[in-house]
């Protein structure tokens, strides 16, 4: 899903950035005679929410540019204290689910909106996140409830996002793409502009429109150039297209972010190219990290990995399977099918393609890879 799925955060960014209303405001207090570096933001977001949730808000924010999953354990630190306390904080419970999402801890997370929900059901953003994670598992009616409550306190164009990305999952992408398409982006913050650009970028992709989703993604990233969600859909598409030297210039740098370095290995590997020994290195360090950790958030580019650039279908296969038990994305199942049909074994794709029929599911990469028809 894009708005950062199936990677680290999934969860569409519709609460409006703080601004200070002049210069003057003051954000706080810092003891008398105190240097800024004499002072730590963590110890000040122990006594102060104003200061806790847009410093965890910032951990997060850098742990999805960069990739460095250790800013979430930063935001974790400072949002311990108010999750912890006996009356719900829904601020933090918020962003505490929304970690809990970036751990496909997805249950865990759920329990956390209800328990924010249940003291402030008026919460927006409490709504959406709930929304994302439960589309993330493929539960869309939920999902779609989840929609509906969001749009009694959000405007009404986040709102028709939020519904018609379900309604796109659920045997009316045609209708839903068409749209998003005619929503106007008027007024919109930039950040909400690419959550809709992405969702039509996304929708086109499995429509077959190649054309169209370049466009879209291409839009987003001149919005919101560190979208690393967004560069891995449109990194995929210009793999599907074998432009594997656009993937290279697409992705240069970027080799701190495991999906995005998957992509890199597979556009290396396609062109034999000689940095795909160090690329292929880090990305079995960093798989190898994650199961230390007992936080194997990548499995569906783990499970892409061992297809694409080691050419180890079995493995990729008992991955992609693990990583179906988690999450249920079109990108999942997607992975799981083609991992089936290369080791020989199309027969275990079946509970994806169930699930895709029983969704009334559209999507041209998935009825390809299956061999069945549209």
């Amino acid at each position: 899903m894009i708005v950062a799925a199936g990677g680290v955060f999934s969860t569409p960014l519709a609460a409006r950035p703080f601004v200070p209303a002049s210069d003057a405001q003051v954000l706080a207090e810092l003891p008398a005679g105190a240097r800024h570096a004499q002072v730590s933001a963590q110890q000040l977001a122990r006594g102060r929410l104003d200061v806790a949730v847009p410093l965890a808000q910032f951990y997060i924010g850098q742990a999805r540019a960069t990739g460095d999953l250790r800013f979430l354990g930063y935001a974790q630190g400072v949002l311990a204290p108010w999750v912890a306390q006996s009356a719900p904080v829904p601020a933090a419970l918020v962003l505490q689910a929304t970690l809990q999402q970036s751990r496909h801890e997805f249950d865990a997370a759920l329990t956390t909106l209800d328990r924010s929900l249940a003291a402030r059901p008026n919460d927006a953003q409490a709504w959406l996140t709930r929304a994302t994670v439960l589309r993330v598992l493929g539960r869309y009616p939920e999902a779609a409830s989840a929609c509906e409550q969001f749009s009694r306190w959000a405007d009404p164009s986040l709102s028709l996002i939020c519904e018609q990305g379900i309604k796109g999952l659920t045997g009316q992408l045609e209708t839903a793409y068409a749209r998003l398409s005619d929503l106007s982006t008027q007024g919109m913050l930039d950040g909400e502009k690419v959550w809709r650009d992405a969702e039509l970028g996304e929708m086109a992709v499995r429509l077959g429109r190649d054309a169209d989703a370049e466009r879209w993604f291409r839009e987003d990233l001149h919005l919101s150039p560190n979208d690393f969600y967004v560069r891995a859909a449109y990194a995929d598409l210009l793999l599907r297209q074998h432009r594997s030297a656009e993937v290279l210039v697409l992705l240069k740098d970027k080799e701190s972010i495991e999906p995005l370095l998957l992509r890199l290995a597979i556009a290396q590997e396609q062109r034999n190219d000689p940095g795909l020994a160090r690329s292929s290195e880090q990305l079995q360090a960093a798989f190898a990290a994650e199961a230390e950790r007992g936080e194997p958030v990548h499995r569906r580019e783990q499970a892409r990995f061992l297809l694409e650039v080691q050419k180890r279908p079995r493995e990729a296969l008992a991955v992609a399977l693990a990583n179906w038990a988690v999450q249920r994305e079109p990108d999942d199942a997607l992975v799981l099918v083609n991992a089936a049909r290369a080791a020989g074994s199309p027969q275990q794709a079946q509970p994806a393609l169930q699930f895709a029929r029983a969704q009334s599911l559209s999507d041209v990469r998935l009825t390809a890879a299956a061999g069945t028809r549209s």
